[in-house]
């Protein structure tokens, strides 16, 4: 029996749909990230403002700085999620349990986003959306090492 052969097509169609919808709010962040530099004139590299003698470089403003945060959060949780989430898809596990993961994995990384960088809302919910998909992907990794063992 060959490793892909074993893929439920349930859950690899949920992996699929939920790590697309996590590519794209990763590429939302740039634009969320450019969109608060211009709205707050806060610009990094001399060549943004060379055309305009007025601003000057800023690299500490806090609403920016707390864009780029949620991003990089997304780069350090989202990205082993794809990988992780990819080898447990191999293990053939229980559809329900695979696509519910996939569900909440996407749906917290977006709320987590919502109330870290869009409307701040005080802890624990950013601590709680950061969580369950941080608990969902070290559970997918526990899985995938058992079944490999």
């Amino acid at each position: 029996m060959k490793l892909f052969d074993n893929i439920n097509e349930d859950v690899y169609r949920a992996y699929v749909f939920w790590a697309s919808v996590l590519v794209v709010k990763m590429l939302v962040m740039s634009v969320l990230t450019g969109m608060q530099r211009f709205r707050k004139k806060a610009f990094v590299n001399p060549e943004d403002i060379a055309r305009t003698p007025k601003l000057k470089l800023k690299t500490d403003d806090p609403d920016v700085e707390r864009v780029r945060r949620a991003h990089l959060n997304d780069l350090e949780n989202i990205l082993p999620y794809f990988v992780i989430a990819f080898f447990y898809i191999l293990t053939n596990p229980e559809p329900w349990i695979a696509v519910n993961l996939s569900r909440a994995v996407a749906m917290s990384r977006i709320a987590h986003t919502l109330v870290y960088a869009v409307v701040v809302i005080p802890q624990p919910a950013r601590a709680v959306a950061w969580l369950i998909p941080y608990a969902s992907s070290f559970y997918m990794a526990f899985q995938t090492l058992l079944h490999f063992l």
